[in-house]
Formats: structure tokens, C-alpha cells, sequence
């Protein structure tokens, strides 16, 4: 966790600051609050604060009675200044080394990193000066988060470029900045989600795979600076930022999409819960709802990960095992008979860790023999497990 200065600017979205903060604090972080005079034209002081834990540094705080300069004492504090939101005036004081307030004073004063969350009417986040600032904070190497494209705050402007992102996006992308890139370099393809195969245009044979596993797999990767391709079938889940997504349905779908992007790839990992069999015949229209006994004929789908061993070459192959018992000497089987680097083995009838949950219990095992059990946790730290071993397989 870090030691996270969160500077508010004076646009509308100032209003998202306090949950911005119980966010931070809630995952861990540290944290501090800065207020520009503007900033506190739309959010109080004391909602700063409480949110903060702490009191809010102000204009009025600058230089303190004793002789301590603020600006320098936030600039040596803050591992990271997250400026949410960012006006285009903040921005362009920055850019220009200017230091009349407290926010540009905190930066020039040697702030570690600097993160961007703008926020700002369309015309002025494209105007070509607000383009060449941002261009320049990145040279400086400062992060931008955004902006996304959305409503717009003032009255009649509809949607376009400029809104910032929701508190729960930045806490992710403050999360990657963070996160040491120790996969960078590696291209990864990660397969999550269930598939669905169709009898019929609304009749299916699917199962309740949700597709967190998978992308929380992505996630973690791309945030410890892999280039990720993430190959989806049907799920609820948002398209991860800064990954490819491809979205298909059915497994014969994901088998195109999967060799597809195989020579691409120097690791695959196949989360995803692809059907065993399709039905042997699709109708065209909707099948009426007959009372007699129906007898549905199913074909095999191709075994994706089977294949994809047996052209395996130099590539990390991590597969996945759903059981409903113990299933330790099947996942051994499966881990050798489809060439795998690493099979992943969980249970689909354990409570608060089977389809759909926000927990994972699995069972690691790897080709050299070594059998990691891991404890219940989030999916999110089994990914980075996962990754863990990834690494070790590429690097060696």
C-alpha cells in the first residue's frame, strides 16, 4: 500500500472526491487531501476531511506559523499525487512549471509520481494547448487516468470527451501504476467465461461460469506490465481497460480466436469453461414447446487445451480443472496428458468458491511435480499466484 495525496481540483466532479477517498482507504492506502480554493466552491472542507481521516490542506495552511513550508512537507510525504479532478488549469500550471498555488507548488516541490484524473468540457480537453500539456506531463512521466467519454457536466452539452472516471477506475489504475513490472515483456492470452451452444436463436446449453477467474488473471497481468489479449465468451463483466478483448460465443468460436492469436502469445492461460459437446442440429427458428420426451443429440467440441499442447513449442501453458471431488489424481493426469506447465484445480460444489463467486480455493500443480495448496482468497491474489509461476516458466 502507499502513501497517496489526493489533490482536488474546481470542476463538478469534485463531488466524487469523498468516495475516492473511502475507496483508497478502504484498500489500504494512506491518505491525504489537498483542496484548491475552487475545489471547496463545490465540496466542503469537512466532507474532505471525514472521508480523508484527516484534515484537509488548504490555501489557508500553506505556510504554517512554526516556519514549515506545506507544499514541501506533502511533496516529501506522498509516494503518489493523484489530482481528481484535474482542470485543464491545474494541468497547464504543471505543465509550465508554474508554482502559484498550493497543488503546483506540492508538484515542483518533487513530488515522486503524479497521476491525472481530467475533467473538463470536450472542447477544452481537445483544445491543442490542453493537448500539449498532457503530452508534455507525460514526457515528465506523469501518469493521465482518462477522461472518458460520457455526460458532460454544464447544462446542454450532452455527451463527449472530457468526463472523469469513476472512483472505482482510477483506484484500478492507480493500482497498476503502483504494481512493479515484473511481466513486462510478456505477451500473454488469457481465455475466460463460459460458452453458449445454441439449439435454437433463444435456446442454449451453457453453464454458470462468470468469467472472474479469467479476468482477474488478465487484470493482474496487465497491471504488472504484460500486453494482454483476453478472449471472452458471454459474461456481465466490464471490458478491462488497457487489454484486448474478443468476444465470442460458442467453443468452436473461442478455438478460432484462441489459435488465431497463438503464435502471437508467449503464455496462454485457459480459464475459461468451455462446453464439452454442442448439439449435433440447430434449428433456424425457435422450436415449439412440444409435450413429448425430447431427445437432444450432442456432438464433441474440440479440447482447445489438448491441442494447443501439442503445438506448444517454447510457450507457458497454464490449464484449469473444475471437479466436484477431491480430483487431485485427474488434474495430475490432464496436467501430463495436454502438456501443461501448470494446471489449476478447484472445486465447483464448495461453498463461496465455486461459479460466480469472489473467492477461489485451488490446488497448484505444477510440471516438475510440486503440488502448492493455497488457502481461500480473492481471485484477484489467486491470479497473481498464477502469474507468479508464469513468470518463473518464462524467465527460466
Amino acid at each position: 500500500m502507499a502513501r497517496v495525496l489526493v489533490a482536488v481540483t474546481g470542476g463538478v466532479a469534485a463531488i466524487k472526491a469523498p468516495h475516492l477517498l473511502r475507496l483508497l482507504r478502504a484498500q489500504g492506502h494512506e491518505v491525504r487531501v489537498l483542496a484548491t480554493p475552487r475545489a471547496l466552491e463545490f465540496i466542503t472542507p469537512l466532507s474532505l476531511a471525514v472521508a480523508a481521516g484527516g484534515e484537509v490542506a488548504t490555501e489557508e495552511a500553506w505556510f504554517r506559523p512554526d516556519g514549515r513550508a506545506l507544499h514541501i512537507e506533502l511533496a516529501r510525504w506522498a509516494e503518489v499525487v493523484l489530482v481528481a479532478p484535474a482542470t485543464a488549469d491545474a494541468m497547464a500550471k504543471a505543465a509550465l512549471g508554474l508554482a502559484d498555488d498550493l497543488l503546483s507548488a506540492t508538484l515542483l516541490a518533487g513530488a515522486k509520481r503524479v497521476a491525472w484524473a481530467p475533467a473538463m468540457n470536450e472542447a477544452m480537453w481537445l483544445a491543442p494547448k490542453t493537448q500539449e500539456h498532457a503530452r508534455t506531463l507525460e514526457a515528465m512521466g506523469h501518469a493521465l487516468f482518462g477522461p472518458a467519454y460520457g455526460p458532460l457536466a454544464a447544462v446542454g452539452e450532452g455527451e463527449g470527451w472530457g468526463r472523469m472516471l469513476e472512483p472505482e477506475e482510477l483506484l484500478e489504475r492507480l493500482q497498476a501504476l503502483l504494481t512493479p513490472k515484473d511481466l513486462k515483456g510478456l505477451k500473454l492470452l488469457v481465455s475466460a467465461g463460459p460458452t453458449r451452444e445454441y439449439l435454437d436463436p433463444v435456446r442454449f446449453l451453457s453453464n454458470p461460469s462468470s468469467g472472474r477467474m479469467g479476468y482477474a488473471v488478465a487484470e493482474a497481468a496487465r497491471d504488472r506490465g504484460a500486453e494482454v489479449v483476453l478472449v471472452s465468451g458471454p459474461t456481465t463483466l466490464p471490458a478491462p481497460w488497457g487489454v484486448e478483448v474478443v468476444r465470442v460465443e460458442s467453443a468452436l468460436e473461442m478455438r478460432e480466436a484462441i489459435l488465431g492469436r497463438y503464435s502471437w502469445a508467449q503464455a496462454v492461460v485457459m480459464a475459461a469453461a468451455v462446453a464439452d459437446y454442442r448439439p449435433a442440429e440447430v434449428s433456424r427458428e425457435k422450436e415449439p414447446k412440444v409435450a413429448a420426451e425430447k431427445v437432444l443429440r450432442l456432438l464433441p467440441n474440440p479440447d482447445i487445451l489438448k491441442e494447443l499442447g501439442e503445438n506448444k513449442g517454447p510457450r507457458v501453458l497454464v490449464g484449469f480443472a473444475m471437479e466436484t471431488g477431491e480430483g487431485l489424481a485427474r488434474a495430475k493426469e490432464k496436467l501430463l496428458r495436454k502438456n501443461l506447465d501448470l494446471i489449476v484445480l478447484n472445486w465447483v460444489n464448495r461453498e463461496g468458491v465455486g461459479f460466480g463467486s469472489l473467492e477461489n480455493e485451488v490446488v497448484l500443480l505444477l510440471r516438475d511435480g510440486r503440488v502448492l495448496e493455497l488457502p481461500r482468497m480473492k481471485k484477484r491474489q489467486v491470479a497473481d499466484r498464477i502469474l507468479d509461476l508464469v513468470k518463473e516458466f518464462w524467465k527460466g
